[in-house]
């Protein structure tokens, strides 16, 4: 279920948008049986309006659904005015990709990060959990067991919020280490970036065949992998594989990831990996450089590496694939990392660009998720 605000910049189609929501509830393990939209001027107490709320309790009744999938991140009152009126389980956006990251997650950062985020997700919306009890009513002697497990609840929870902050924050200590140790060895360094499922796993094997896993779905890999190459100089390059972006990405997703995020500040140059036969390429590309610049990383050299060359071959329409509008500044290398074709071409021009710059160089790390 998607709606679509009016005054809204719509830089991606309902239809697009739904569709990735869709992708994103097949990585979860779901089966998609139907869709509901609406334009509408405001989102309401139950995101959508009266009207449109009956046309969707009649189709989870005719297909008999068990969860109602909303695009946006919903209001923790919004949440609980559509279980109440749906009778069925209802999970925003931001919620099914925590699902997707927690079945993808799979070293003990990975799953810390993933395990503090869903728990700042949960925090606000524990009101409600005890309504069962809320017919005690209000008075001397009401306030009951309702509001003391829902105290009790927020601040076990909030524990452990502060537990795996403090695990979070020993891992960004080792990791810095780790970053000191490459800059005194003087090993250069860089970031593959994109969009998920642009293709950067697949590169990143193809580069130095770590048999990272790489499917065609959203988030297929989610933890950082880190590996050294050569380049055509013979000089180390270390790469780094780990979550890619997506759009309306929760900032609170963000922040829990911040520190596999704050390794990309660490590199000389972001290796824009871009899947240009996708159809939605230009707003995809524009995703990832606003989740940079969230990020302060808008001045970061950038190389553009426009990947998936083999499928244009492939096609009838023998144009030459351009860079997105946002883009065209970059140099630029085509590629398709599954074929393995111009991986060299992709390395002299890393190494090119690396010469350039001044001061030591660092590491080339991925930011992946195919």
């Amino acid at each position: 279920m998607a709606v679509e605000l009016k005054s809204r910049d719509h830089m991606w189609e309902l239809d697009d948008t739904l569709e990735e929501l869709a992708y994103l509830s097949d990585a979860a393990g779901a089966q998609v049986v139907g869709r509901v939209t609406q334009r509408a001027d405001r989102l309401t107490p139950t995101y959508m309006g009266k009207g449109k709320l009956q046309e969707v309790q009649a189709a989870v009744a005719d297909e008999q659904a068990e969860t109602v999938i909303f695009d946006d991140e919903l209001t923790p009152t919004q949440q609980r005015n559509l279980e109440a009126a749906l009778q069925v389980k209802v999970i925003d956006r931001t919620a099914l990709i925590l699902d997707v990251f927690g079945r993808h997650a799979r070293t003990h950062e990975g799953k810390l990060q993933v395990e503090l985020a869903q728990h700042q997700y949960l925090l606000p919306r524990l009101v409600g959990q005890w309504s069962h009890l809320e017919r005690l009513g209000g008075g001397i002697g009401t306030r009951g067991p309702g509001e003391t497990q829902l105290e009790t609840d927020r601040r076990l929870i909030r524990r452990h919020i502060q537990r795996i902050q403090t695990e979070l924050d020993k891992v960004r200590e080792r990791r810095s280490i780790y970053v000191e140790r490459r800059k005194k060895a003087s090993i250069p360094t860089a970031s593959l970036v994109g969009y998920t499922n642009a293709g950067k796993s697949t590169l990143f094997n193809a580069l130095c065949n770590a048999g990272v896993e790489a499917e065609n779905q959203l988030f297929s890999t989610l933890d950082p992998v880190t590996r050294r190459i050569r380049l055509p100089s013979g000089d180390e390059l270390l790469l780094t594989d780990t979550v890619g972006f997506i759009q309306k990405l929760s900032p609170m997703v963000v922040a829990a990831f911040r520190a596999t995020l704050e390794e990309l500040a660490e590199s000389d140059i972001l290796l824009h990996v871009l899947d240009i036969t996708h159809p939605k390429a230009p707003e995809q590309a524009e995703v990832v450089e606003e989740t940079l610049e969230d990020l302060g990383l808008s001045k970061k050299p950038r190389l553009l590496v426009i990947n998936k060359m083999d499928l244009l071959a492939e096609s009838d329409s023998g144009e030459s694939p351009m860079a997105p509008p946002g883009l065209q500044s970059y140099p630029s290398v085509l590629i398709s990392a599954a074929r393995g074709w111009n991986l060299d071409l992709l390395l002299e021009e890393v190494e090119a660009q690396l010469v350039e710059m001044d001061g030591p160089m660092t590491v080339l790390q991925s930011v992946a998720g195919d």
